[in-house]
């Protein structure tokens, strides 16, 4: 190949990462390679100064810039993404389901990481390939931060659910005493006494005391709460079964519980802290901006935008429908097409959750009786009448995301509007933009 610069061609470098190694291919425009796979070593400078030395190489030779694609890792592309931007090449990141869906470069079934890195190389090539950036590190830490808070409560609840699962053994009448096992009350008394025998055995000021100190109620609620608890320890004697390892793992459960409560709180508490701090960034406008929306409270708001990082880089709902792994999974296959469409869930998971909870706010009811939402409730009830509840609230979750998208792109508030009013609206946009 001589040394022309053509107009619009770059030679394209396909790099799958790993946690200890990436292996980096380098593709021409006309699909050929320059060399073998190369390993990149992260732990060994060399490597990484050879890595960019081969490619800076390539673009003497053929006289061509360089476009380097990093298949999406997690976190293991960050530093590797990092390094190679600031040595001052154009780098993109490319969803790794991309790359595996690409035709195999060879003609038998292969699968490992050198020819996953000729296969980003060549993928990079596609003029209509959908690449993303690094996100700022003010939403790559609330993306940190909302992703751990999840996990934290994740590992919460399954304590609570050990917690549970001890008492309905030992003490089984305990747990209908408090609307939530894991109040501060309830927590504080199973400390304090534990079993039904200990709690039998204190005295009935002591108990009441003990109520009244971490509940906000006062002398009736306590000597009611006390009254239960008594009556219950007394059916466990008749049904119940410990032995004494069970309250060992009850008081073990409950630490476990306060520690993730702590680590819960202070997430929340430096999440808080960098949105003060950054008020005048897009991202923290856009953060209030999706609070506005009666179901989107501060959490939500913030492991959406964390996830999204720069909404710039989405031009269509569609677009963050499949983003967020809303897009339908379709099946089909010459005359055979699958009736079942299910979400393809290949996106992010922490933004499907926050958009479920959403969803489901959405749908619910004041105490009053009165819809949250009366447009989306009523969607919902439409759709319940034809599909399943569980299709009915993916169809809101949709709905919810177009509203995101939409909040965002107009970069006004929320405001509940009729099917109605969206339409003459849309018409009206419509006319004056003819005119």
């Amino acid at each position: 190949m001589s040394n022309i610069l053509f107009e619009n061609l770059f030679i394209s470098v396909g790099i799958d990462v790993g946690a200890d190694f990436s292996w980096m291919s380098i593709a021409l425009p006309n699909q050929t390679f320059v060399g073998k796979p190369f390993k990149i070593l992260h732990s060994d400078l060399n490597s990484l100064s050879l890595a960019v030395s081969k490619i800076k190489e390539a673009e003497e030779l053929y006289s061509l810039e360089s476009r380097i694609f990093l298949e999406s890792t997690g976190i293991y592309h960050y530093p590797l993404f990092c390094y190679l931007r600031d040595k001052g090449f154009n780098c993109s990141v490319i969803n790794p389901i991309i790359t595996k869906n690409s035709t195999n470069i060879n003609i038998r079934k292969v699968h490992n990481d050198r020819f996953d890195s000729r296969k980003a190389a060549l993928v990079g090539l596609k003029p209509d390939l959908k690449v993303s950036l690094m996100p700022s590190d003010l939403a790559l830490n609330l993306r940190n931060l909302s992703r751990e808070y999840y996990d934290l409560m994740d590992n919460r609840s399954a304590y609570v659910n050990k917690l549970q699962g001890e008492l309905r053994m030992v003490f089984p009448q305990y747990l209908k005493i408090f609307s939530k096992i894991t109040t501060n009350t309830s927590l504080t008394l199973l400390e304090k006494y534990t079993s039904p025998e200990a709690f039998l055995n204190a005295s009935k000021e002591e108990i009441i005391t003990c109520i009244r100190t971490t509940a906000r109620f006062g002398l009736t609620y306590a000597t009611d709460k006390y009254n239960a608890i008594i009556e219950a320890a007394n059916d466990a004697k008749t049904f119940g079964y410990s032995v004494s390892s069970n309250f060992k793992r009850i008081r073990l459960y409950i630490r476990l519980i306060r520690n993730y409560d702590a680590e819960v709180s202070s997430i929340l508490s430096e999440m808080h802290e960098l949105v003060s701090a950054n008020e005048a960034t897009d991202i923290v406008k856009q953060i209030h901006l999706i609070e506005s929306y009666k179901g989107a409270g501060f959490l939500s708001a913030v492991s959406l935008m964390g996830e999204i990082g720069d909404f710039s880089a989405f031009n269509s709902p569609k677009q963050l429908f499949a983003y967020f792994g809303l897009d339908p999974a379709v099946k089909q296959s010459g005359k055979f097409e699958g009736t079942k469409i299910s979400m393809s869930k290949r996106g992010s998971r922490i933004a499907r959750r926050v958009l479920h909870t959403m969803a489901l706010i959405s749908i619910s009811k004041n105490r009053n009786g009165s819809a949250k939402n009366p447009v989306l409730r009523d969607y919902y009830l439409k759709k319940c009448q034809s599909k399943p509840k569980m299709v009915a609230l993916g169809a809101v979750m949709h709905k919810v995301c177009n509203i995101v998208f939409a909040i965002l792109r107009d970069e006004k508030e929320f405001t509940i509007i009729t099917p109605e009013e969206h339409q003459t609206n849309y018409l009206k946009a419509k006319c004056d933009k003819a005119a």
